[in-house]
């Protein structure tokens, strides 16, 4: 897999971080949003396929060959050395409680320029790491990519934007973006691009599964507000 664009995961996290403060947003959903992205990207990738069963979209391990990145290689193994398969919504829940895997991504960022690591005191007592951009370009342009997919009635959004709009809206980091008013007005918008009436067919799967991980993740498990650390 190359490294010409940012992964899903890596642009969660961009648009969950504050820019200068490096830290999200208090009660955030965007670790089991990354999970999902990271999901998806071995699928989209050949690592992984989707298999209906139960009403359940369950993974299967395909491909355990390098992906050419840390965490999603973790992820990966992870699938493969399962003793049982398990749906997506289970492999969400399980990524996303990983406390370490919003550092190992925001590490990734910071090799490319884009974050730079820092610790600071909070509440003057703990310390905690901390991700402030240094290279705003990256998420400029992931922005402008959002929003001609929700503001515009282009024919076709490209897969990962795709999802990206979907996990986003899933998380209700969509409203930290833009302005929650104009995103009312698109709110159809939305659900066509999250029911994937904008994406080819092959990303469907990946889409609909994300969705069903994304939401059983927020019910099942009632996220305690976090901050980077």
């Amino acid at each position: 897999m190359g490294q010409r664009t940012l992964f899903l995961q890596e642009e969660i996290m961009l648009l969950a971080l504050r820019d200068e403060e490096g830290t999200t947003i208090m009660g955030s959903m965007f670790p089991y949003a990354a999970a999902g992205g990271i999901l998806t990207e071995l699928a989209l990738a050949g690592k992984i396929s989707f298999e209906q069963r139960r009403h359940k979209a369950y993974v299967v391990p395909v491909d355990n060959t390098s992906t050419g990145d840390e965490q999603m290689d973790l992820c990966l193994a992870k699938i493969f050395d399962a003793k049982k398969q398990a749906d997506a919504a289970t492999w969400v829940g399980r990524f996303g409680a990983d406390t370490e895997m919003k550092h190992r991504i925001a590490e990734g960022l910071c090799r490319r320029g884009i974050l730079r690591a820092e610790k600071d005191k909070f509440l003057l007592i703990f310390t905690r790491r901390i991700y402030p951009e240094l290279d705003p370009e990256p998420e400029r342009e992931l922005i402008a990519r959002l929003e001609e997919a929700i503001f515009t009635d282009v024919d076709s959004v490209e897969a990962r934007t795709a999802v990206l709009v979907s996990l986003a809206n899933s998380a209700g980091m969509l409203k930290d973006v833009f302005n929650s008013k104009e995103l009312r007005k698109r709110t159809a918008r939305i659900k066509s691009i999250a029911n994937g009436n904008v994406t080819c067919r092959a990303t469907n799967e990946a889409i609909e599964a994300a969705q069903a991980a994304m939401t059983a993740a927020i019910i099942s498990a009632a996220v305690v507000p976090t901050i980077v650390s």
